[in-house]
């Protein structure tokens, strides 16, 4: 498209009127191909493809993203994200955060979302800080839940300093 932009300006310059248009490319020919313009870039804007980590992956170290990850695989670590999915086969060990989780998988850890959902394949070890959850029957869970407006944020600060000073009060006496 690129080069059949620049095809096109020479033919106009003929005309004296033209010239000073193309010193400023970007102005003309985005109005004129406005609409293929906005579909190019509104689409991958939006929303990118999730990225999916497959049966046979194993990931030793944090994942973050700012998109959607769908997990089949092994992850030992923390994972941030805006969706996550964790598939039948998938293994967590780590710290979940993210806006919504799906989890048909075993996760061995805590879970932060806005909306959490345990299939009835699910298998959960450690708490659930949640705004909504979902649990069907036949999922797996051991441990507390807890609701939050905002389990994102508030979530990771409560629980820190709460144990930390727990442990510190018996330590001094």
């Amino acid at each position: 498209m690129f080069s059949k932009s620049k095809i096109n300006e020479p033919n106009p310059s003929s005309s004296d009127a033209k010239p000073a248009v193309p010193a400023a490319p970007a102005s003309s020919s985005a109005p004129a191909s406005a609409p293929k313009s906005d579909m190019t870039s509104t689409a991958p804007r939006p929303k990118a493809a999730p990225s999916t980590l497959s049966s046979d992956l194993t990931i030793t170290g944090n994942l973050k993203t700012t998109g959607d990850i769908q997990v089949e695989g092994t992850v030992e670590g923390d994972i941030r994200a805006h969706l996550l999915t964790v598939g039948d086969t998938a293994v967590i060990k780590g710290e979940i955060i993210a806006d919504d989780v799906v989890v048909n998988g075993r996760i061995v850890g805590r879970v932060r979302g806005l909306k959490v959902r345990l299939t009835s394949t699910a298998r959960v070890e450690g708490d659930i800080i949640h705004k909504t959850i979902a649990i069907e029957s036949g999922a797996h869970f051991e441990g507390s839940v807890q609701r939050q407006d905002d389990p994102l944020n508030s979530g990771s600060k409560t629980p820190v300093p709460t144990a930390a000073a727990a442990k510190a009060e018996p330590a001094k006496s």
